[in-house]
């Protein structure tokens, strides 16, 4: 290959000296010939530059624009020579194209036509910082249209527009800065993460060593009647034992603040890398001269006590975000498909929406489909939360990840890999995680500034110590460097966020946009529709009473054969009471009921107008009793059927008031329903027979009041819930993927409203207890370093116990909620 490469340049420069004796001129970006009667060009430093094409224009005037300019100043070719591409960026680039393959993409890049979403896992990521470079870079790539990245989670969410920009192109734009991309898969979380742990043990336990060593080697130093050979003699066995570190345990500092500083920014690793390198120089020089002071201790004990405290923070961070992959471990990787004669074992992802599987008591269900059987009881607790057993009925969909709980059942698949709910459940929590409030914005700004203001203040330290006491200049000025590294402060808002979301996905609370949990604490007033919403949107039996002298078993039975051939919305309850047997003479009576013959004897069953015909003084038992059945000599039995009303609504409508809250309902009801249900509940704005559109219009005007939230069905209120300051559904299946909401509660309890307020307010008081932490504990320590009154060792001491509280802070968030 490489005589290839040197051929081809070979013949470059020598066509390119033929082109200059005819006086072609080149191109001033891509240095090829521009073409006869072209011409284009972009002022470059000052100067009109020649272009061959307009996609060369367009270019070098986005390379301008971003003041990076620089790139023509410092390539290497000459008009007419080609780069000169080094075998292993070679080899990276096919690696990277082999992502383009639409079938590797399937297992996790999401398409929308030509829109494509991909979670990217990031290497050598430490701070707020990198997340601000590599958003940065991708930002200037053509057909990118959104770039989150997300220092807490080390990924970064891409959208970009396939007919413009591969994902290879994506990566390899990553990787151009310094950093290794690849495509995020929740299954590779754990061996990713155990094999960076094994690495910070390794450099820990280096790092721990030496520095028990030099500490002992530095206390023998304290003596003053050592000899000069003695003392030179620790000075160099001090030196072999920090050398490891500095080669070894401190790599990662080094190579992250070399990245920062060729991108021309700056982040946490900078200062640190620049305190250890200093005093690790300045002890080697003092060392090989035999002259001034050495450091070995405190190069070793800061390294020790940074790594510590990183490997901690990666911990935690694991603690918070691997809930999601702890889901996918527990989808099987082998599923039951039928064949033709047969069941056959294949790997699940190669299961496709239409093939028919079995799936065994106990086992867990692969993959999104619906119940061929009659019935089944799967534990859907994995997804909701609800830790009872769900009574799932034929062609109902059962979901990936849910357990049979009861007989061998078979399901026709509807949904795999990534359009599944729990890759559903997965790619919001992802999502929620990525985004950044407000917050986190600030947090990511100061600490950038914060870091370029250490430096500074660093160096006006030395110099200043310069002139007061140049002995102690050094060590007051490392001191600074060490104490004020902002680590606690870049990471005050990212750990917390990433707790919160933890937290409420344990409850089955599922946050799609985090930024509600900034705006919910400000919350004026809680608008709730609702059929759907403060009911369970679907007719039951609420209440029955069965008249004396009559089998309940057999007037069920009774029931569900006469209701099987009704299509009312009032039959469907009774269609799953018993199993149905024949009836004859069926007779439909439009809104009113429904006649048949069972078992050789007449029935009707329906409305109490309806059975009054055949029994004029009957009186119903039941005040509220809808649904009647009798035959010729009495009335058998009487229910109640109507939208349940959700059994907390009445507990959560009134913890809300009891904080200060309105409560509004916005309701298409008829005035009578909503007002007597109102009522019940203790809501007293009520606003019935709107329209979608209508509903948006009082919102607005409630929103001149303050903040609004907005609790719909997630179906038929998409303009209002959009409309909103925040907004909360309930929803499931296919729900989810259409909910535009900022919330989405799949337990179907409105409890998960407190439990969404709770947290919100609790994410708060934790962040803000973070940033006065952080923020106080710099503003007390920076004087007192400055002034000398702190030396190097109690600054890495604190330095690290000041991450270390605000990880434990953040913790906080994710205790297990009742």
């Amino acid at each position: 290959m490489a005589r290839t490469i040197d051929a081809t340049h070979n013949a470059a420069r020598e066509h390119a000296n033929a082109e200059q004796s005819l006086g072609v001129i080149h191109c001033f970006h891509c240095q090829q010939p521009v073409p006869r009667g072209v011409s284009l060009s972009v002022e470059i430093s000052g100067s009109e530059q020649p272009m061959c094409c307009y996609g060369c224009h367009s270019v070098a005037s986005t390379i301008v624009d971003q003041g990076l300019t620089h790139f023509y100043k410092y390539r290497e070719t000459k008009p007419g020579e080609l780069p000169l591409i080094p075998e292993e960026l070679l080899a990276l680039d096919a690696d990277l194209v082999r992502y383009d393959d639409p079938d590797i993409q399937r297992e996790f890049v999401y398409a929308d036509g030509s829109a494509q979403t991909a979670t990217l896992a990031i290497e050598g990521m430490t701070c707020a910082a990198c997340a601000w470079l590599i958003e940065r870079q991708l930002q200037h790539l053509q057909g990118i249209r959104k770039v989150v990245v997300n220092s807490a989670t080390e990924r970064v969410q891409v959208e970009w527009d396939a007919e413009q920009t591969r994902l290879s192109d994506v990566l390899r734009a990553i990787h151009q800065v310094g950093y290794k991309a690849l495509p995020f898969q929740q299954a590779d979380l754990e061996a990713s993460f155990e094999k960076k742990r094994r690495g910070y043990i390794r450099r820990l336990g280096v790092a721990g060593i030496a520095s028990m060593q030099t500490m002992m080697v530095a206390f023998g130093l304290y003596f003053d009647d050592i000899d000069d050979t003695t003392r030179l003699y620790f000075w160099w066995l001090s030196l072999l034992f920090t050398a490891p570190v500095i080669v070894y345990s401190c790599q990662p500092f080094f190579v992250n603040a070399i990245k920062a500083l060729r991108s021309r920014t700056l982040n946490m690793d900078v200062p640190v890398a620049l305190a250890m390198f200093v005093a690790f120089v300045a002890s080697f020089y003092a060392t090989v001269t035999d002259t001034g002071d050495v450091y070995y201790e405190c190069v070793t004990m800061f390294a020790f006590f940074l790594l510590s405290g990183r490997f901690l923070e990666m911990q935690a961070r694991h603690k918070a975000v691997a809930n999601a992959a702890n889901l996918m471990k527990l989808i099987p990787a082998i599923a039951e498909r039928q064949a033709e004669n047969d069941w056959q074992q294949v790997m699940v992802k190669y299961l496709e929406p239409g093939d028919v599987i079995r799936v065994r008591p106990g086992d867990t269900i692969p993959a999104d489909g619906e119940l061929l059987d009659t019935q089944a009881w799967c534990d859907e607790a994995l997804l909701t939360g609800e830790s009872r057993p769900v009574q799932k009925q034929q062609f109902e969909t059962l979901y990936a990840g849910s357990i049979n709980q009861d007989s061998p059942i078979m399901l026709r698949i509807t949904a795999t890999r990534q359009n599944t709910l729990l890759s559903g459940i997965i790619a919001m929590q992802d999502s929620a995680l990525e985004q950044k409030p407000k917050f986190v914005r600030f947090a990511d700004v100061v600490s950038r500034y914060f870091v370029a203001a250490t430096l500074i203040i660093s160096t006006l330290t030395l110099v200043s110590w310069y002139f007061i006491d140049p002995s102690k200049a050094f060590w007051v000025t490392l001191a600074v460097l060490v104490a004020t590294c902002p680590c606690a402060l870049s990471l005050a808002a990212p750990t917390a966020m990433s707790g919160a979301v933890s937290r409420l996905n344990r409850a089955g609370i599922l946050i799609k946009h985090a930024v509600l949990l900034e705006a919910l604490p400000k919350i004026k007033t809680m608008c709730v529709d609702k059929t759907g919403t403060l009911t369970k949107g679907k007719f039951s039996i609420v209440a029955h009473h069965i008249h004396a002298r009559t089998d309940e078993s057999a007037v069920f039975t009774i029931a569900a054969s006469m209701e099987s051939y009704s299509e009312h919305p009032l039959a469907k309850p009774f269609q799953r009471l018993a199993a149905t047997e024949p009836v004859s003479d069926v007779t439909n009576a439009m809104g009113a009921g429904i006649a048949g013959t069972y078992n050789k004897q007449p029935y009707r069953m329906g409305s109490l107008a309806f059975i009054q015909e055949l029994h004029p003084n009957f009186a119903p038992q039941l005040s509220k009793a809808n649904v009647f059945l009798a035959n010729d000599e009495q009335v058998l039995a009487e229910w109640q059927v109507d939208d349940e009303v959700r059994k907390d609504a009445q507990q959560t409508i009134a913890w809300y008031q009891q904080r200060g809250i309105d409560i509004v309902m916005l309701t298409g009801d008829s005035a009578l329903r909503a007002e007597k249900l109102a009522a019940e509940l203790g809501i007293h704005d009520v606003r019935s027979g709107l329209k979608p559109q209508d509903k948006l219009l009082h919102l607005q005007q409630i929103q001149t009041n303050g903040p609004v939230m907005m609790v719909g069905d997630g179906l038929n209120d998409g303009p209002v819930l959009a409309g909103a300051d925040g907004s909360v559904t309930f929803a499931s299946g296919s729900d989810l993927a259409q909910s535009g909401s900022d919330v989405v509660i799949l337990t179907g309890e409105l409890a998960g409203l407190r439990r969404l307020y709770e947290t919100a307010l609790l994410t708060r008081k934790v962040i803000r207890q973070n940033f006065t932490w952080a923020l106080g504990y710099n503003l007390v320590i920076l004087p007192m370093a400055v002034t000398g009154h702190v030396g190097p060792l109690w600054a890495m001491l604190g330095m690290s116990m000041s991450s270390l509280i605000v990880m434990a802070n953040s913790l906080r968030l994710m205790r297990d909620v009742d």
